[in-house]
């Protein structure tokens, strides 16, 4: 019997949160079109709609419940899973009709509820995919998670309440899933985690094997070896252990991108303290300077909290002092959010949200001085850049090792509208501001690189 493609149940999807959820949904919708299932684009053409969430801070657990109430009223049967399915029965007590909730990382509770509601018979002609799964992001670049959980007990977090400890994927398997990403076509690997520097500490560090080659599960052999598929390789979420420092070198070899996100979240010892966080703020500025030292084009990002209970005026100042004597970036900041089970709710002094507010505000505008001075000094300089998209005044947006997607600036490229998406390009950086590069196309002549690695 003919079996034609539209008799495939489809799936509707929605995924909220950050790149380790994406990466679940990634999973997810690998699983569905390996057993045959389509994935629709719009609620009307979907059979049912699953809704990967977020449940981290209050802003984030709105916007979920509001996608789960869209996507009932727009389809009416819909899977709830991610953080927000962890933290009891919020979305049943709001949305009772949802057909099942799980929580995240649960890609088999999620495909047995999906079997029940919208069974697929088995098809060999069908039941294929690609071997780096399905991706969420543009073709060129991917997000690679190597662990799932983290086994730090921060007093704002509930991470390892939604997501549990620390559970480090195999090597072999990581390595592979890179080689794969990098067989399709993906040009820069954006290796995530709650905790990445912690690669590897559940299981003592055990060796496994990559291509009958023995390496130890750790960060290190980890991104040594990840640097030898010929694609830039971004480092996020990385705690400032010590072992971190072995990690610069391999930056100013070329073998990964000099760029790497370091999660500090304030300055000041008690504030750190309290948040059971590494509390030595004097330690961490002479590591930057020491790692800007052995690779002096690294790119530093990092998010803080300001307003956290009890911080002081005094406190914050100590936050922008640090800021002013590191000169990071890129800078991401939060006011402190009393997220539903996390331990500092019950810490005494809670800032007015006036002024957590108003010391949002402050540390952004020193940041932006300090942002557009470090992007200055790369005007008249010659950049290697990932295009990512073309404008609508002929130009192209790209980035440059300094720049991860989403969350950091980009670079304009006036002339570069004839620039393929997707590949690398040298272009001459002519401007700049707060955030962003703009810049022409490069009419250098130089020797091909095999490897797309650091800029120049």
């Amino acid at each position: 019997m003919e079996m034609t493609m539209s008799s495939e149940p489809r799936v509707g999807f929605v995924s909220l949160g950050c790149p380790k959820a994406l990466v679940d949904s990634e999973q997810i919708l690998t699983r569905l079109r390996a057993e045959g299932y389509g994935i629709a684009p719009t609620y009307a053409a979907a059979d049912l709609v699953v809704v990967n969430t977020c449940g981290f801070i209050d802003a984030a657990v709105a916007e979920s419940l509001d996608a789960i109430g869209e996507a009932l009223a727009e389809n009416g049967k819909v899977i709830v899973t991610g953080c927000l399915g962890a933290k009891g029965n919020v979305v049943r007590d709001l949305h009772s009709s949802v057909l099942a909730v799980t929580g995240p990382h649960a890609c088999e509770e999620v495909m047995a509820a999906i079997h029940t509601h919208l069974p697929r018979p088995h098809d060999p002609f069908l039941d294929l995919v690609p071997p780096q799964g399905i991706k969420l992001t543009p073709r060129h670049y991917a997000y690679l998670k190597i662990a799932e959980g983290c086994n730090h007990r921060c007093t704002f977090c509930i991470i390892p309440q939604l997501r549990g400890d620390l559970v480090s994927r195999p090597v072999g398997e990581v390595l592979q899933e890179a080689e794969n990403l990098v067989r399709a076509g993906v040009h820069e690997l954006l290796i995530v985690s709650q905790d990445t520097s912690a690669y590897g500490v559940d299981v003592r560090y055990r060796t496994g094997f990559w291509n009958g080659r023995p390496l130890k599960t750790h960060l290190t052999p980890l991104a040594a070896a990840l640097g030898e598929l010929g694609a830039w390789v971004r480092l996020h979420y990385v705690y400032p252990y010590p072992h971190v420092d072995d990690l610069i070198p391999l930056m100013a070899e070329g073998r990964l991108l000099p760029y790497l996100d370091v999660p500090l979240q304030h300055a000041s010892p008690r504030i750190l303290k309290a948040m059971k966080r590494p509390a030595n703020a004097d330690d961490a500025l002479a590591r930057v300077r020491r790692w800007r030292q052995i690779c002096p084009e690294l790119t530093l990002r990092s998010t803080f909290i300001v307003g956290f209970p009890g911080e002081t005026e005094a406190e914050f100042e100590q936050l922008l002092e640090f800021l002013a004597a590191a000169e990071l970036d890129r800078v991401g900041c939060f006011t402190y959010s009393p997220v539903e089970g996390a331990a500092a709710n019950a810490l005494p002094d809670p800032v007015p949200e006036e002024i957590k507010q108003d010391r949002q505000a402050r540390l952004m505008a020193l940041q932006a001085g300090i942002s557009a001075r470090r992007l200055q000094g790369k005007v008249g300089q010659v950049l290697k850049v990932l295009v990512d998209a073309h404008d609508e005044e002929g130009g192209a947006i790209a980035r440059s090792s300094a720049d991860a997607p989403e969350i950091d600036g980009a670079v304009f490229i006036e002339n570069g509208g004839a620039l393929p998406v997707g590949e690398f390009a040298e272009v001459r950086i002519v401007d700049a501001d707060e955030h962003d590069l703009y810049a022409e196309l490069s009419r250098r002549k130089g020797k091909r690189r095999d490897r797309p690695l650091a800029p120049e």
